[in-house]
């Protein structure tokens, strides 16, 4: 396979640049015609591969393409998902060459989109259309799933999945949108946090006042929000409203050792991060604290006059944002209801609290010893001669957990990225040993599959 990589991966990249030169930007509306040329182009892609029954699914937002090839007969059927939406280009000034003008540098491709998602997504397109012309038939039954809508949350993946439990059926779900630890270090992550995120709005009187007649005798809604965000954690980092850590598993010292495999160094980090030191729940590292604890962040802070000069008032309305991790069996509901509760049992007199949930998601965690993820790891080890390592990430891919639930199928995180290509950030690039190599891996993977 190594081979027919080699002599195809030319043409290969300039396909994918054909893919990436689609603004197919889910959040913005003024995209949507350049979303649907990105599932047409999905489409014909898996129609150049030898997939059947495709289909470019209309939802109530973004299309989700579908297709299959099911003929492996006795053999394991493997669903593959991805998605072909984008994040937005900004800043663009940030940009050396233009976000969705792909361009190739130091053996690495350049332009939105090119390590999330598509240049994961395309390799195992590339992978399967190998494998078809090679041989003329797969060595296990396949099926593809890719959305328009992951960068927005997934909206209308989720019900799609629930109402075509049996469409989707699969032994195993394979995703490509995660990372390696470092280069030539591969990772198959095995855990994800769950996700809160909402915003409060904290009211006063019903109108901004003048400082100067009413300053020290009305709430001020700055005040007031300051005084509730700091409330939310103990001084020793630890989150403090009632009733968030439900469901939060004890840390055993098995999981402690798998995540410590990971390596780590904090005062290299420290240094990349013009820190001093860190900071969070008292009794675990770093690690621990990014990957299988809970959080509660304060994303943002809005109220009062922010212009030049000065403006004397006393605020009648200030907002924040707040995003938590969750791990184990925290439901999302109730956490959201446990921070409702603690903002009003400790709101200021005089102050009037409103709160909206902007996302949420459950956690997942991967059994990495389940043999759909073992044989993953072998692939990885014949292809880049090293084992991949089990992280556990502190990121959240909401519909990760509908798969495994609904389907009732492992989920096979088997990222090409790397942390360094700025994913959602400016100068986004995908390293193409990591392409072409994925391609490799993820065919030698299905092809073990068909053996097992």
């Amino acid at each position: 396979m190594k081979e027919q990589v080699e002599l195809h991966k030319d043409s290969f990249i300039e396909e994918l640049k054909d893919f990436l030169k689609i603004p197919s930007i889910s959040s913005l509306p003024d995209r949507k015609e350049d979303v649907n040329r990105g599932a047409d182009w999905v489409a014909e892609s898996l129609g150049k591969a030898g997939m059947e029954n495709i289909e470019v699914i209309q939802t109530k937002g973004h299309p989700i393409v579908y297709g299959d090839w099911l003929h492996a007969e006795n053999k394991p059927t493997v669903l593959i998902y991805g998605h072909y939406d984008v994040q937005p280009e900004d800043p663009l000034e940030l940009w050396e060459t233009p976000p969705f003008e792909p361009v190739v540098r130091d053996g690495k491709i350049y332009a939105r989109g090119a390590t999330d998602d598509k240049g994961q997504l395309f390799l195992h397109i590339k992978a399967i259309e190998l494998l078809m012309k090679e041989n003329g038939t797969l060595p296990v039954n396949v099926k593809f799933c890719i959305e328009g809508e992951e960068e927005v949350a997934s909206p209308n993946l989720s019900p799609f999945i629930r109402s075509q439990e049996e469409k989707l059926a699969a032994d195993a779900v394979v995703i490509s949108d995660t990372t390696f630890i470092e280069k030539g270090q591969p990772a198959i992550c095995t855990s994800l946090r769950g996700a809160l995120a909402m915003e409060v709005t904290v009211k006063t009187a019903n109108t901004d006042l003048h400082s100067g007649s009413y300053g020290g005798a009305v709430p001020n809604s700055i005040h007031a929000l300051v005084s509730l965000m700091d409330s939310l954690h103990d001084e020793t980092g630890k989150i403090a409203v009632e009733g968030f850590y439900e469901g939060v598993p004890e840390v055993t010292e098995e999981l402690r050792e798998e995540v410590a495999q990971v390596p780590f160094n904090s005062e290299k980090v420290k240094r990349e991060l013009g820190l001093e030191a860190f900071f969070g729940e008292e009794g675990f590292t770093f690690q621990e604290r990014v990957g299988i604890r809970p959080t509660l962040e304060i994303n943002g802070i809005t109220g009062g006059f922010q212009g030049e000069g000065l403006k004397t008032i006393v605020p009648n309305q200030a907002s924040a944002k707040i995003s938590c991790r969750l791990v184990g069996e925290q439901n999302p509901q109730a956490v959201f209801e446990s921070i409702q509760r603690h903002l009003e049992n400790h709101k200021p007199a005089g102050v009037r609290i409103e709160t909206e949930q902007l996302i949420q998601a459950d956690p997942v965690s991967l059994d990495s010893q389940d043999a759909y993820i073992q044989v993953a790891a072998d692939a990885y080890e014949q292809v880049y001669g090293v084992r991949p390592l089990f992280p556990k990430e502190g990121g959240s891919i909401p519909i990760v957990e509908v798969f495994a639930s609904v389907l009732k199928a492992p989920v096979v995180l088997m990222g090409f990225g790397l942390p360094s290509e700025n994913l959602h950030a400016p100068n986004e690039h995908f390293h193409l040993e990591n392409f072409t190599k994925g391609i490799e891996t993820a065919a030698n993977y299905y092809i073990r599959l068909g053996n097992k």
